[in-house]
């Protein structure tokens, strides 16, 4: 939930900004267009994008799953880094965002790389479970609502085959969990995932200060 990386200067983010996005006309105009709707600030930023499609290349995986696809952008831009067989399964819960990335995906090109699900993400998780799609996901993304971090994260992991990749998304949350006076609800509960996932022995970690925090996990 951060359009901009807010851990460093502007004048510092928009230098990086300059010497390394190679942004797709695409991608760009639906950033633009997100970020004029009033909750265009849940939309990743554009170098965490860049940095998502460069591990989707380095993985080539076959299927990715997504927790909260919004108007599109994070899910587009793994498509577009996807092998001709790969496949992206976007689990969100709104009709109405959705509906953007619908028209995005089509218009450049990779709507056939991507599986829109409606509905809550953890009955749709069950599904993909249910479906015998246990252990053969290579990647997987969480960008949802914050309490339920940790069950998406365990249905992520359970679909995820050994060496796959978690990406968790905004685990920084504009640096409200390093602030022991911070106790709103979504607070707490990045506060305690984090935790979790640090003591977590099934995975490897690294947390990285990228758009609003970004944690790595690969599965062991």
């Amino acid at each position: 939930m951060s359009s901009r990386n807010a851990f460093i200067e502007e004048s510092i983010y928009n230098y990086l900004l300059e010497n390394s996005l190679r942004e797709l006309p695409v991608l760009k105009k639906l950033r633009e267009e997100t970020q004029k709707m009033p909750l265009g600030r849940m939309q990743i930023s554009p170098d965490q994008g860049q940095l998502m499609a460069m591990l989707v290349r380095l993985i080539l995986p076959k299927k990715i799953v997504e927790v909260g696809t919004f108007t599109g952008y994070s899910s587009l831009v793994m498509a577009l880094a996807l092998p001709e067989n790969g496949k992206v399964f976007a689990c969100d819960i709104s009709e109405k965002y959705t509906r953007k990335a619908l028209s995005f995906w089509k218009e450049a090109g990779v709507a056939d790389k991507i599986e829109l699900r409606l509905g809550h993400a953890s009955e749709s998780l069950d599904k993909m479970l249910n479906e015998g799609l246990s252990e053969t996901v290579d990647m997987a993304f969480i960008d949802a609502d914050k309490e339920n971090y940790k069950i998406y994260y365990e249905k992520c992991l359970e679909l995820l085959r050994p060496g796959g990749l978690i990406l968790i998304d905004n685990v920084l949350w504009y640096g409200r969990p390093a602030d022991p006076d911070a106790s709103d609800a979504d607070t707490v509960a990045i506060r305690e995932f984090n935790k979790f996932v640090y003591r977590d022995s099934r995975v490897d970690i690294s947390l990285l200060s990228v758009g609003d925090g970004l944690t790595l996990a690969r599965k062991l």
